[in-house]
């Protein structure tokens, strides 16, 4: 007899479910998020499945890597992809659970990547990173606005980053509280850029022998940081069959529908990978103030549409680039992209 399961995953609980090639459902049980229970569920069932299915939910990595450690056949769904119909009248976690067994059944079932286990951590070292910068950034344009709105007196960013605490506050007038909130918030900024960089420290180690990272570093407006992004956020860019996936993967294809020329809407503009669509982003605007080609292409872009799609064409074309770079794992070549 062939198995199939499908497993909903929530924050706390799951569902799972079997059923055979015949429809038939032969387990249906909730649990929560415990692997030892899960592998306990599914083993009985061990010989007879042939795949299981796991929606790609926020918390999807330690269930995936538990089932794959145990030498399960695992399946990530892509949710994006794989849309019930929406006239159904009744649906619940049972029903959803059994949905995805049906379309591994049925061999419709539309997949999305499972990311390298042994890769994961330093990807996620990486966002973090990126989510500290955020904060700090935050921080930074609070405190410009603390001391414009009550002193009078405009800070740039550098300023604030570099210069210490009594050299910021020598030129204020001396009030308590505010002072307080000045110091409170300078504090606050200098510990997270001394744990940025001591992120980034740690990364540029690890990703200095990897593969394509030096080749990546050759691309116009792309950095150490943008370099280890892309290279990062990627993974084995085998996975992308051809250039326009890995672009729209990076967010870098305009999403429209159409037909007789008309507009009929648009898709989900977000899917995608939103770390590559900011790291092309920043890559195109340094691109086109440092290097002669892109400033170029940016402009002639410029001259037939708005600021926008220029920044967007470019930003593209940069994508393109490293989708050759990696795949054939040779350096960047100006003539090949602006040619």
């Amino acid at each position: 007899m062939t198995l199939y399961s499908g497993i909903d995953l929530h924050s706390n609980k799951l569902v799972i479910a079997i059923m055979d090639e015949t429809r038939k459902r032969i387990l249906k049980k909730k649990l929560v998020n415990d692997s030892e229970f899960v592998l306990a569920t599914l083993e009985p069932y061990r010989k007879e499945l042939v795949g299981i299915v796991v929606e790609s939910t926020y918390n999807w990595c330690w269930l995936v890597d538990d089932l794959m450690e145990h030498e399960y056949r695992v399946h990530l769904a892509n949710p994006s992809a794989n849309e019930q119909y929406s006239g159904l009248k009744y649906r619940d976690d049972d029903h959803d659970a059994f949905w995805l067994a049906d379309l591994l059944r049925l061999g419709t079932l539309k997949e999305g990547y499972i990311y390298p286990r042994e890769d994961r951590p330093l990807r996620d070292l990486s966002r973090k990173r990126s989510h500290l910068v955020r904060v700090r950034t935050s921080l930074i344009l609070s405190l410009k606005s603390l001391v414009a709105r009550n002193f009078g007196i405009s800070m740039n960013s550098s300023k604030i980053k570099d210069h210490s605490l009594d050299s910021l506050v020598s030129c204020m007038p001396q009030e308590e509280n505010l002072i307080l909130a000045v110091g409170t918030n300078k504090e606050s900024i200098d510990f997270l850029g001394f744990q940025i960089d001591k992120i980034e420290s740690s990364i540029l180690k690890q990703v200095k022998g990897k593969s394509f990272y030096d080749k990546l570093l050759s691309l116009p407006g792309v950095g150490k940081v943008l370099g280890w992004t892309i290279q990062l956020e990627t993974g084995p860019i085998c996975r992308f069959p051809q250039v326009g996936n890995y672009a729209s993967y990076c967010r870098k294809v305009a999403s429209r529908w159409s037909s007789n020329d008309k507009s009929k809407g648009k898709g989900n503009a977000k899917n995608g990978n939103k770390y590559l669509a900011w790291a092309f982003s920043e890559a195109a605007e340094h691109a086109r103030r440092h290097d002669g080609p892109s400033r170029t292409f940016y402009n002639r872009k410029l001259s037939q549409t708005n600021e926008a799609v220029a920044h967007n064409a470019l930003a593209h074309k940069l994508a393109r680039a490293t989708y050759y770079i990696m795949r054939d794992n040779v350096p960047y070549d100006e003539k090949k992209l602006f040619g």
